[in-house]
């Protein structure tokens, strides 16, 4: 389509600016809601590009949005910019090797995700400039994906109520529409308190918070082969109540995550935690407050955008990749395990070619990988906005995400590479629905037909705010 030349090209002519903007986040990496170098740097060149910004949204000071046009539909781009604990890692060095010792990192590829949508909606407002047509482009600089669920507050803020579709994107290793599927899941910090007491002296006047937190983990393992095939538990030790073993322990924290198919199925697998947690703290004479620090949606998809994007990336081809860029692939998938690469194939529902590094195909829409387990705040965008995702290949074929291995490749020309055929897919889409109102319409149908007798329901707490205070 002649559209689709035309905005390829747009993207083409800011992609240096946007690729430098990904390596700035890359050498910032800050944590969920802590991300305000980041996100003043996204701010900064939405401002530089024209964009009417809007910071502060739903009160989280990390999110910003930028919007540019008047009138017609509103097509939002979304981006993220949080990076993960312990991830630190030189770039482009195919062996674990730490910039700063537990330090944080890109292992996601938010620094790439975030740029690339923001070059896909920076193509999109010069298209409309250039054509003089009428609609509105927003950047949606969303924070805190990783935990934090900043969208799913910013949808209870009414951040996306006159949005007509949206479209996002992820880093991967393959190329092609993301599939929708992904899990609901809340975060929950229990917190017990007990009694302070001489371990050797007195323990008989002690009543242990740790204690209570081993018998709570004891019980939710037990659980686990009652709970529904989807659902997932996960927990990690916040406050384990001091270093000294002959005090004994007056207060200790864990966080549960916890995870299943839809928001149905996930209600009745929380309260169960829930009553473990309180049984344990009966068992030891303790007593326990729970924190909800985040909740998300399970995914809801998209037919007609789905087959647009595809078109789209079927129009564009593989990612243009060369020798050198699969030379350096080739020396990340070293440090993989087979199990890696086969995984990777598996979720993308291709078939395996030995030695192959990087993507050098569009995943067919009629693919059956088998998706994952995995959870995004993306999901409550799903429910009120018709929403699509792509996968853009960014890495070498294999490569398990939220390690060292992601953060390394994060700046290679590969990655750079993948980001910006990636941007292209999205505006294409984009400039695509704005010039066909009957795409927009479908989508909307499709998702009143999908959710028309399960409305839309927050899954964080009423009353609760966003956990600013989550990465300390």
């Amino acid at each position: 389509m002649e559209h689709d030349d035309d905005v390829w090209r747009l993207v083409d002519a800011k992609r240096d600016l946007l690729i430098a903007l990904s390596d700035r986040v890359w050498g910032m990496p800050e944590l969920c809601y802590a991300e305000r170098r980041s996100a003043a740097e996204h701010a900064a060149l939405l401002q530089q590009e024209g964009f009417r910004v809007t910071t502060g949204i739903a009160g989280i000071p990390t999110a910003v949005v930028g919007e540019a046009g008047s009138g017609g539909p509103v097509i939002a781009l979304l981006g993220e910019f949080d990076a993960l604990p312990g991830l630190s890692q030189e770039a482009g060095v195919a062996e674990a090797r730490p910039v700063e010792p537990n330090g944080n990192g890109h292992g996601c590829g938010h620094n790439l995700l975030g740029a690339g949508a923001l070059l896909a909606a920076t193509a999109v407002k010069d298209y409309l400039a250039a054509h003089g047509l009428p609609g509105r482009v927003r950047y949606y600089g969303c924070p805190a994906e990783e935990g934090g669920a900043a969208k799913g507050f910013m949808v209870r803020a009414g951040a996306f109520t006159d949005v007509d579709i949206a479209i996002t994107w992820h880093p991967s290793s393959f190329s092609g529409v993301k599939d929708a599927g992904s899990l609901a899941n809340t975060r929950i910090d229990f917190t017990f308190t007990g009694r302070a007491a001489h371990a050797a002296a007195a323990p008989h006047l002690g009543r242990s918070a740790l204690d209570a937190v081993e018998l709570m983990n004891v019980g939710v393992n037990y659980m686990r082969e009652h709970m529904p095939r989807r659902a997932r538990v996960h927990y990690a030790l916040l406050d384990a109540g001091g270093i000294a073993p002959n005090v004994v322990q007056a207060r200790a924290t864990v966080r549960y995550l916890v995870r299943a198919g839809d928001l149905a199925e996930l209600t009745p697998v929380v309260e169960w935690v829930r009553q473990i947690a309180q049984g344990a703290a009966l068992m030891t004479q303790t007593t326990v407050d729970s924190r909800v620090v985040s909740a998300v949606s399970n995914l809801v998809g998209n037919a007609p955008l789905e087959r647009l994007l595809h078109d789209n990336f079927e129009r564009l081809g593989p990612p243009p990749f060369d020798e050198e860029d699969r030379a350096l692939a080739a020396m990340f998938q070293a440090t993989m395990r087979p199990d890696d690469v086969a995984e990777a194939y598996a979720r993308a529902g291709v078939p395996v070619v030995p030695g192959r590094t990087l993507c050098d195909l569009i995943v067919p829409i009629d693919a059956r990988g088998t998706g994952g387990a995995g959870s995004t705040d993306v999901g409550d965008v799903s429910w009120v906005v018709p929403t699509v995702q792509a996968s853009g290949a960014t890495c070498a074929i294999g490569t398990p995400f939220h390690t060292w291995q992601v953060t390394a490749q994060g700046k290679t020309a590969a990655a750079h590479k993948g980001m910006v055929h990636t941007a292209k897919a999205m505006a294409a889409t984009a400039v695509g629905a704005l010039l066909d109102p009957a795409v927009i319409d479908a989508a909307k149908a499709d998702l009143r037909r999908r959710t028309g007798d399960r409305p839309y329901v927050c899954p964080l707490p009423p009353g609760s705010e966003p956990a600013l205070d989550m990465s300390g």
